[in-house]
């Protein structure tokens, strides 16, 4: 039993997926969403709608519904095109949980201890349960279905992919070798978002610039980023600065430069750089917000999107499934 050969770089696959758990921001649009959409030109990409991981956090099936047809409509809207990528929800994919138990049976008790992620939401209080201890072996089954070549994570999600390795490298030393080992893709950019509180953007902290909130409510965002007490004649160090970090991701060059000139020259209060600030990030989303606007007044069509994204992907994952079937002994 062997796997199938390494594609060649030009049709490398990519998989990634995000989770509905919130409304997506700013730092889901520069950590994950940006990179991804940019690489449908390059690589063959499938990206998915992660309802399943969500069901860890999300425990309203209304809210998880809406939400993951939120997200696919956030997408589409930030430029996914539906012909040139793989673009599904997790749930439709039945393969998943049975991949998913497939691999739980080798999956070593001490690797899933080891998980960092487990550790740390647990000690931030959440409940210690085996969707969350297992959530590992379900991404592996994410990953490994596909034949996935690449996958891209922020460095504090480097040891997902080892573990998905560890997995693959488990089944293919028992049954032969079923899978191809995917290779991660670090982007320093997902840990470099900071939130208007200064901490690594996130829904889980409450400190996010939402990618499609009214301009209203973006402006009292923005305009809630936490700084010092330097006064407005006062010097500031632009280095540490959240407001010049965001401004940064939306604004020209020669802008950014010049914002960091008045911050070192003093005279400027932070309040008109955090005007400036929502000016430029208001100009970034507003056209998107208008095609979000347009691709919602078309009735059914994510829906449309999702299902023949779902039909694309198992056929895909309908290959590897009949490897692994073959090789763990199911079926005829």
């Amino acid at each position: 039993m062997t796997s199938a050969p390494a594609a060649p770089a030009a049709t490398r696959r990519y998989l990634s997926g995000i989770q509905p758990s919130g409304k997506l921001h700013l730092g889901n649009y520069f950590g994950m969403m940006k990179p991804a959409l940019e690489r449908q030109d390059e690589a063959e990409c499938f990206y998915f709608i992660a309802d399943l991981h969500a069901m860890n956090s999300v425990r309203d099936g209304e809210a998880l519904r809406a939400n993951s047809h939120e997200v696919a409509l956030d997408f589409l809207a930030a430029g996914l095109d539906p012909e040139r990528t793989v673009f599904f929800r997790q749930s439709d994919i039945p393969e998943i949980p049975e991949l998913y138990w497939i691999l739980g049976t080798v999956t070593p008790l001490g690797l899933l201890e080891r998980c960092h992620a487990y550790k740390d939401k647990t000690a931030r209080g959440h409940a210690p349960d085996l969707g969350l201890f297992a959530y590992p072996v379900l991404q592996a089954a994410d990953i490994l279905l596909y034949d996935s070549d690449v996958v891209p994570v922020g460095q504090d999600q480097r040891q997902h992919i080892e573990v998905t390795r560890d997995i693959a490298t488990k089944v293919n030393q028992t049954y032969g070798e079923v899978f191809k080992l995917p290779e991660p893709e670090i982007g320093e950019e997902v840990a470099t978002v900071p939130g208007i509180d200064g901490q690594k953007m996130s829904k889980s902290y409450g400190n996010t610039l939402d990618l499609f909130a009214p301009p209203k409510k973006l402006r009292k965002a923005v305009m809630k980023i936490v700084t010092d007490s330097a006064a407005v004649e006062d010097p500031k160090d632009p280095a540490g600065s959240t407001i010049v970090q965001l401004y940064r991701l939306v604004a020209r060059p020669d802008d950014v430069a010049r914002m960091e000139e008045e911050f070192r020259a003093g005279g400027v209060g932070y309040g008109d750089f955090k005007k400036r600030l929502f000016e430029e990030v208001e100009g970034f989303l507003g056209p998107m917000r208008e095609r979000r606007q347009e691709i919602a007044a078309r009735g059914g069509y994510v829906e449309e999107v999702l299902e023949a994204g779902a039909a694309r992907a198992r056929a895909a994952g309908g290959e590897v499934m009949e490897r692994v079937r073959r090789a763990v002994g199911l079926g005829r």
